[in-house]
């Protein structure tokens, strides 16, 4: 059985959630993580916890939100935190792609909430487009552990992280024909990777094209056996292990 340790099912995408999860068990995924990353997805997630026992939450800010964010909605954060079934704080960042003006705000609101991610002792979920060393440095900066979330960097980065002490979430890009990831993961232990789907984006070969959900880990995880040479039994082991000891699951 797998774990999607990252997608976003909410309202905003999905209206037929007990379609969704008998889905996901028929494909052999028994659990996901449900990220927020704005006041009303964070809101939404807590109260679709309790509902369904394959789900679990994590709660924080996104960059993307950096204009739009009060201060009433960092500390609903850290209020929900040590809910039950909340295992994380995320998802949180930095993106450069679009809002690089932006850099000096969205550095203050991840660091906001690293710090209570510190305090909390609680994993992060890590957001990084375009801004890896901005983001490198403001991890070193506190003492937090979690997961670099549809990770698509270089070896070297790569090692960098797995050296702080994160694990390296793989998602459907790695099916993808013009990506270059594979060759990364190649090199990288399986002890440091989880899987995930980033639902509803990023759907894995070959159901490009087609709305993402949790049922497809099943693909991605194929994939990364066939990748790495061993069987799913093996995959399905070692990345529950890996989500066991930084989740906490």
């Amino acid at each position: 059985m797998f774990t999607d340790t990252h997608c976003h099912l909410y309202s905003e995408y999905f209206d037929n959630q007990d379609e969704i999860r008998d889905a996901a068990l028929l494909n052999g995924i028994n659990r996901v993580i449900n990220n927020g990353c704005d006041q009303k997805s964070n809101a939404e997630i807590l109260a679709l916890l309790p509902k369904y026992d394959y789900m679990y939450g994590a709660i924080g800010i996104h960059p993307e939100q950096v204009h739009n964010y009060k201060m009433e909605d960092i500390a609903y954060v850290a209020e929900h935190l040590k809910d039950s079934k909340v295992v994380a704080l995320g998802e949180i960042g930095l993106d450069y792609h679009y809002e690089k003006e932006s850099r000096a705000e969205q550095i203050k609101l991840l660091e906001t909430q690293l710090e209570i991610a510190e305090k909390e002792n609680v994993p992060v979920v890590i957001h990084s487009r375009e801004a890896t060393d901005d983001v490198m440095t403001c991890l070193k900066k506190y003492k937090v552990r979690g997961v670099i979330h549809s990770f698509s960097g270089s070896l070297e980065e790569a090692q960098e992280y797995i050296k702080m002490g994160f694990l390296l979430g793989i998602n459907g890009v790695i099916t993808f024909k013009n990506s270059n990831i594979k060759d990364v993961f190649k090199k990288i232990d399986l002890e440091h990777i989880i899987l995930e789907t980033d639902a509803p984006y990023l759907t894995p070969h070959p159901n490009r094209g087609k709305r993402n959900e949790p049922k497809y880990v099943k693909d991605i995880a194929e994939f990364v056996a066939n990748l790495k040479g061993v069987s799913l039994e093996t995959l399905a082991e070692i990345t529950n292990e890996n989500i066991k000891r930084v989740f906490n699951i």
